[in-house]
């Protein structure tokens, strides 16, 4: 890939460039072809999100696209997944978040960027919000597939209790995680460090992790107050920095 900055030094300019990619599943190569020019501040131009894929129990997830909205539910069918339909080489991704009421110990609901859910040398980019605290989020990166990065942030307000606004402005030297436009986090690439640069979807879901260390991280399962629903709207995806493959990953 090529990226180099301007000759004003203000931005970024990602050139014309072939990539090979392997399907961690299938076992398949195919070839990506992107053109991607610009320099800031088209890096940080939005769009409203115009299609979504749904990766599992379709129907516990709704998208109304002309009101730019997506819900999730959990239930007794457990929860869904949803994720943009192209993935994105850098650029600003926000949505406003109604997180789910009631007791929702055990449960993760968030908003991330992955470079292929399952793939064990994913690059991420996340926020989860932990469902024992409804007053804190995690936030967190992945590069090949290496984590252990996690921050919790006190949120100073219950994510139930109505929308706020969380964004992740994904740079190639840096990443900010920004809440109601507060930065609550900044990561920088340093010299010799690995760094997400791997083209990736947004995602979006809810899920039981009451399994993972014995409960310890989202709390135990307890599911008094099913259904419970994830709220997700005006969601804006970069305009400038989708990266079309010749494939379906």
């Amino acid at each position: 890939m090529d990226i180099f900055q301007d000759s004003n030094g203000d931005g970024w300019l990602v050139g014309y460039t072939r990539v090979e990619l392997t399907h961690p599943i299938l076992d398949l190569s195919f070839l990506c072809y992107q053109t991607l020019a610009m320099a800031d501040p088209a890096l940080h131009q939005i769009q409203p999100i115009k299609e979504i894929a749904i990766d599992y129990t379709p129907e516990a997830c709704t998208h109304c696209p002309v009101s730019n909205s997506i819900t999730l539910t959990f239930d007794h069918r457990g929860g869904a997944r949803w994720r943009s339909t192209t993935r994105f080489l850098y650029g600003n991704f926000t949505s406003l978040i109604q997180c789910p009421k009631g007791n929702t110990s055990g449960l993760n609901f968030n908003i991330y960027l992955s470079s292929l859910e399952g793939d064990k040398s994913q690059d991420e980019i996340d926020f989860e919000f932990l469902g024992k605290d409804k007053t804190i989020v995690q936030t967190n990166y992945y590069t090949t597939g290496t984590g252990k990065r996690e921050q919790i942030h006190d949120l100073g307000f219950d994510c139930s209790d109505g929308f706020h606004e969380y964004t992740i402005k994904w740079n190639p030297d840096s990443i900010e995680w920004v809440i109601d436009g507060k930065v609550v986090r900044k990561a920088e690439k340093k010299e010799g460090e690995a760094f997400p640069e791997k083209p990736m979807f947004l995602y979006a879901s809810v899920w039981d992790a009451s399994y993972i260390a014995k409960g310890q991280w989202t709390g135990p399962y307890i599911g008094c107050d099913v259904p419970y629903v994830c709220l997700y709207k005006d969601i804006q995806v970069p305009v400038s920095t989708a990266v079309e493959c010749s494939c379906d990953s």
